[in-house]
């Protein structure tokens, strides 16, 4: 898994919008839901939270919501705790350096987007779903956003040729990209994540948004 260090925290937020269709419909979505699912003063566990911008943005619908933002690179969280001191948010964040273990926290919802496809289906993505479900109260939901497996052999060839097209992803970028699909995504099917979510305690995920490759989907902690 990546760990997103120097120039690549640096540049990152520059970069994800041009290799993710829908990229900020994907974060609207999801926040609408948080907006209409979420009491005033809950607690929002994001997990792969960068450099922070979800949160940035997450905290402009609700100034009474409390966020944990967890990642295992240092490089981006060093980011992510520079921007909440500068936007006055420092009171409402706890940093989170490396993995989530056991039930230290009782979010009212997690955040995992764009994180699951760079983990390993050997027992690692079921261990992380494990582990953000011990972190989320009976009943909350996980939106869960990633590359999914492409339905058609055409899919990933339409990917970049938005990505190039619309979203200025250059020749070079979209090379590498090709090589990732191949070497560095660990991408699954629909029905594999139905697997997974049944056996780390959630419950049938609800699909919310599609775009070429990308899914997000709702998915409750059982009771």
């Amino acid at each position: 898994m990546p760990t997103f260090t120097g120039d690549e925290a640096l540049s990152y937020d520059k970069r994800i919008g041009k290799l993710v269709p829908g990229y900020e419909l994907l974060h609207h979505t999801t926040a609408a839901q948080l907006s209409v699912t979420l009491d005033q003063d809950a607690t929002i566990l994001v997990i792969g939270a960068g450099t922070g911008k979800d949160i940035i943005e997450l905290a402009k619908h609700n100034a009474g919501w409390q966020f944990i933002a967890q990642d295992i690179s240092a490089d981006m969280l060093a980011i992510a705790d520079q921007n909440f001191t500068n936007l006055g948010l420092s009171d409402r964040v706890t940093i989170h350096l490396g993995p989530i273990k056991d039930a230290i926290y009782q979010a009212d919802a997690a955040l995992c987007l764009l994180v699951l496809h760079f983990v390993s289906d050997n027992g690692d993505k079921a261990e992380l779903l494990k582990q953000i479900g011990l972190n989320l109260r009976a009943g909350g939901q996980l939106f869960l956003a990633d590359l999914m497996q492409p339905d058609t052999d055409f899919e990933r060839a339409a990917q970049l040729h938005y990505c190039q097209k619309e979203l200025g992803l250059t020749d070079a970028g979209a090379q590498t990209m090709r090589h990732q699909f191949q070497e560095a995504f660990y991408p699954i099917s629909g029905a594999r994540l139905h697997e997974l979510t049944s056996l780390t305690g959630f419950c049938s995920p609800s699909l919310y948004f599609k775009a070429l490759g990308f899914s997000a989907h709702a998915i409750a902690k059982g009771q």
